[in-house]
C-alpha cells in the first residue's frame, strides 16, 4: 500500500495546490505522511456524517471539495463541531485532504464533471484565464423546461431541487455550467454568448438583473449537487494512478447528502 505522502502527491498533481485562490485553504488538514492508505473516500464537505462513514467504511483519508477551516482558527477542541471532526478522524487515523478552488480550475475540473453528469460537450472554459466554468453544446435543441428537467434528473436529488428563470419554452443550444457558486460570472456568461446558465446560490438582485439585461435562460440548482458530480470525476481519476501505481487503492464516492436544505414547502398564497 502507498503511504499517504504519495496519494497527496498524486492529488497534489492533480489539482495543484498553487492553483488554489488566495483565500482558499487546501491541503492536506491531518494525517501522518508515512500512514499507509488502502481505501480512500471522497466527499463534498468534510462534516461529521463523513467522518462517520469513513470510520464505518474503514477508509484511510478522506478528500473532501470544500474546506474545514476556511478562516482558519486557534483550536480543535472538541467542543465545537470543525473540532469533533477532526478529533474523529485523528483518533481513527484517518487523514483528510482538501481540493477546492484549485479543483474548480483543474483540467478536467469541478464544472467538466458538471457538464458530463449532464451529458454536454464542452467547447472551452467560459473564464479562459483562470480556465474557470465551461461552455457546452447540446447534441440536440431542446427548450429550457427541458433542460431544466434534465439537470434535475441528472443531478443527485436536494431539497432544493432546480428552479428556473427566463422563458420556459426559450430553445436551448448553448450553455454556460460553473460548480458552485455563480452569480458573480454573469458578464463572462453574457460575453459567451450562451442560451442558459446553469450554476448554484444565484441571488435575488443578480438575477433580477440578469434577466432585465437579456433573454438569457437561468438554471439554479443546490451548490452541493453541482459540485457532487466531481467527486465521481476525482474518484475515477486516483482509481487510474492507483492501478499505474499498482497501489490496490480502493476508491469510494459517499453518496450521503451533505446540502444544509432538509425540507422545501410552496407557498399557497399571493403576497397581500
Amino acid at each position: 500500500m502507498p503511504r499517504l505522502s504519495e496519494v497527496i502527491a498524486a492529488l497534489d498533481a492533480l489539482w495543484p495546490p498553487e492553483r488554489a485562490e488566495q483565500w482558499d485553504a487546501v491541503g492536506t488538514v491531518c494525517g501522518d505522511p508515512d500512514a499507509e492508505v488502502g481505501r480512500v473516500l471522497f466527499a463534498v464537505d468534510p462534516v461529521q456524517e463523513i467522518a462517520d462513514e469513513a470510520i464505518a467504511l474503514g477508509a484511510d483519508l478522506v478528500v473532501s471539495h470544500h474546506p474545514l477551516y476556511l478562516r482558519g482558527t486557534t483550536t480543535v477542541a472538541a467542543s465545537h463541531f470543525k473540532g469533533r471532526v477532526v478529533h474523529t478522524l485523528i483518533k481513527h487515523d484517518i487523514a483528510l485532504h482538501v481540493a477546492h478552488t484549485n479543483a474548480d480550475t483543474a483540467d478536467p475540473g469541478v464544472s467538466d464533471a458538471l457538464a458530463g453528469a449532464l451529458d454536454l460537450r464542452v467547447t472551452g472554459p467560459l473564464v479562459a484565464e483562470n480556465n474557470l466554468g465551461r461552455i457546452c453544446e447540446l447534441d440536440q435543441p431542446e427548450t429550457l423546461r427541458e433542460f431544466a428537467a434534465r439537470a434535475a434528473k441528472r443531478l443527485p436529488a436536494t431539497a432544493q431541487g432546480v428552479r428556473i428563470a427566463g422563458d420556459p419554452e426559450m430553445t436551448v443550444r448553448r450553455v454556460a455550467v460553473s460548480g458552485g457558486s455563480g452569480d458573480s460570472l454573469f458578464d463572462a456568461v453574457r460575453a459567451a454568448g450562451v442560451d442558459v446558465f446553469l450554476t448554484a446560490d444565484l441571488r435575488h438582485h443578480p438575477v433580477s438583473e440578469a434577466t432585465q439585461h437579456s433573454p438569457l435562460g437561468l438554471v439554479d440548482a443546490a451548490h452541493w449537487a453541482t459540485e457532487w458530480p466531481w467527486c465521481e470525476q476525482a474518484a475515477a481519476q486516483l482509481d487510474e494512478i492507483s492501478d499505474r501505481h499498482g497501489w490496490g487503492l480502493r476508491v469510494h464516492v459517499s453518496k450521503t447528502v451533505t446540502d444544509p436544505w432538509s425540507a422545501h414547502h410552496h407557498s399557497p398564497g399571493a403576497p397581500n
